[in-house]
Parts: C-alpha cells; structure tokens; sequence
C-alpha cells in the first residue's frame, strides 16, 4: 500500500457516506479508521459521530467530497439513460430477429407497459419545454 494515504477514508452508502479519520501514525504500525461523521447527500447532512466534534478543515473536505459525489452519481445517472436507449435498441433487435414465441409472451407486456409509462412522461416534459420557450 502506498505511503500517501488520504487523511480522510468516505465509505460510500446508498444516500451518502460514513466518513472516517485515516490514522497510520501509531506504534503498530497499521492503518487504523476511527469515524468521525455520517453524510447524507439526499439532506445535505453533515452529522458529527459519537462525542467528535468536527473541525472547519474536516467539514471542508467533507463538503468537497460531498460536491465531487454529487457530479460524479449525476454523470453515471446520464450514462446509464445512455445504456438504456442502447438496450432498447438490442431488445427491438431481439424481438425481430430472435425470440421465440413465449419468451414474446413473457415479456410484451411489461416492456409495452415501460415503454408507455416513458412515452408519457418524455412527451410531458417535452410539451412543457415548448411552452416555456
């Protein structure tokens, strides 16, 4: 492992982080990570952990990492929409050109029902665009 370690370790969860101090000075020399804070990004939360009291410095990497997860979550957000239109395009493929009658069956009508449901709404959103401008 490498001698530069972070000073600060953010272990990822579905609506943010729990974040923790790296600590590598210490007579056993391992690495040790002693949680200072919990963030939720949905809240904007920063949470102090236990009796710690965060400083300006912890709260001010916490809010950087906090604004680059942010990018980072809305950037695969759109690269999967991406995906998404390509796997449209290789089920329609599938249905024309491979898929038997009852794998057909099995799925019409939830993918017809999907497709409607996003129909609906790209069609709204379209509508209200052109009305605003």
């Amino acid at each position: 492992m490498s001698n530069d370690l972070p000073e600060f370790y953010f272990r990822t969860r579905d609506n943010g982080a729990m974040v923790y101090r790296v600590d590598s000075e210490n007579r056993q020399r391992r690495i040790d990570l002693d949680q200072i804070a919990v963030v939720n990004l949905n809240k904007g939360e920063i949470r102090p952990h236990g009796d710690h009291s965060l400083t300006e410095a912890e709260t001010a990497a916490i809010e950087q990492w906090m604004d680059t997860r942010r990018a980072t979550l809305a950037a695969r957000e759109f690269d999967d929409i991406r995906r998404t239109v390509d796997q449209l395009h290789h089920a329609a493929q599938w249905a024309q050109s491979r898929a038997t009658a009852d794998a057909l069956e099995a799925v019409t009508d939830d993918l017809l029902l999907a497709m409607h449901d996003l129909r609906l709404v790209l069609v709204r959103k379209k509508a209200d665009r052109l009305l605003k401008d």
